[in-house]
């Protein structure tokens, strides 16, 4: 925690460029958050379904405002919007090309065009609505005892579609713009950002499955199954954010910026000494 602390204190000492650098402190934020989450779900071991359910929503929109901004810090690197009325010519015309099951309502090859980057930017933003939305409602359902059975695992299968669409939109984007974005290492910033949330994901859904089928047992008398299962869920995460934060570190270095911020000392030199000379 306190490496991460000293990393955003860094971005913060090499603030020369805002738009970049406000969503690369949104998305470095996302590690100790998960990690304090999930170490008050083990404090509170005991606390009811609603109780767990709220930690989780907080973390859960919180990813979503993570995928906002790392698509958006994309754009910022490439100075490219999908507000104006042209593409680039330097990018216009790229061929996308898409894999099954993409490809059910998607042709299998696309030029890059305004439309194909506004539809990337939807893809993304889909996740950054239902996520959230869907959140609330899981919120309201356990608060009256009707998230269970069928409800919960359709609400599970309509997550992880979204999210699915929403991480292959970022991976396309990556490979049509990989020569443009590789000065700033965007593969490393992706896996960090795929891994916690996938991971997270993921391992949530094989901690159901090995509740489900017995494999995990409430063997405390002061604890029930669905408490054991949070417990081995924010457990892992709390370790696993110790490794993704040290990750974070290498992926999002403020290094980069280093360079910029001389520049721009070097340039404000000259512009008084111009000034003195005139």
């Amino acid at each position: 925690m306190k490496q991460q602390q000293q990393r955003s204190k860094q971005q913060l000492y090499h603030w020369v460029k805002p738009e970049q650098q406000k969503q690369i402190m949104i998305i470095i934020c996302m590690a100790p958050l998960y990690a304090v989450t999930s170490f008050f779900g083990l404090v509170e071991v005991r606390a009811g379904e609603v109780f767990f359910t709220i930690l989780e929503s907080i973390k859960e929109c919180y990813e979503a405002l993570v995928i906002a901004s790392f698509l958006k810090l994309m754009y910022c690197y490439l100075n490219v919007s999908t507000s104006s009325n042209a593409v680039p010519d330097e990018i216009k015309g790229r061929l996308i090309h898409h894999t099954f099951p993409i490809t059910l309502f998607q042709p299998h090859e696309v030029k890059l065009d305004q439309k194909t980057l506004k539809l990337l930017q939807l893809w993304t933003w889909q996740f950054v609505v239902i996520r959230p939305a869907l959140s609330v409602l899981v919120v309201s359902l356990e608060a009256l005892d009707m998230y269970e059975g069928w409800l919960s695992w359709a609400i599970t299968l309509v997550l992880n579609c979204s999210v699915t669409l929403a991480m292959y939109s970022l991976i396309t984007f990556y490979h049509v713009f990989a020569k443009e974005l590789a000065p700033h290492n965007p593969l490393a910033k992706f896996i960090c950002i795929k891994g916690v949330v996938f991971f997270s994901f993921w391992q949530g859904i094989v901690l159901s499955l090995l509740a489900y089928s017995g494999v995990i047992r409430a063997e405390h008398k002061f604890l029930d199954l669905s408490q054991v299962e949070e417990a081995y869920q924010n457990l892992f995460v709390c370790i696993e954010m110790v490794f993704f934060g040290m990750f974070q570190m290498y992926a999002f270095s403020p290094k980069e910026y280093y360079s910029t911020q001389e520049d721009v000392k070097v340039d404000a030199v000259k512009g008084e000494q111009e000034k003195k000379d005139e």
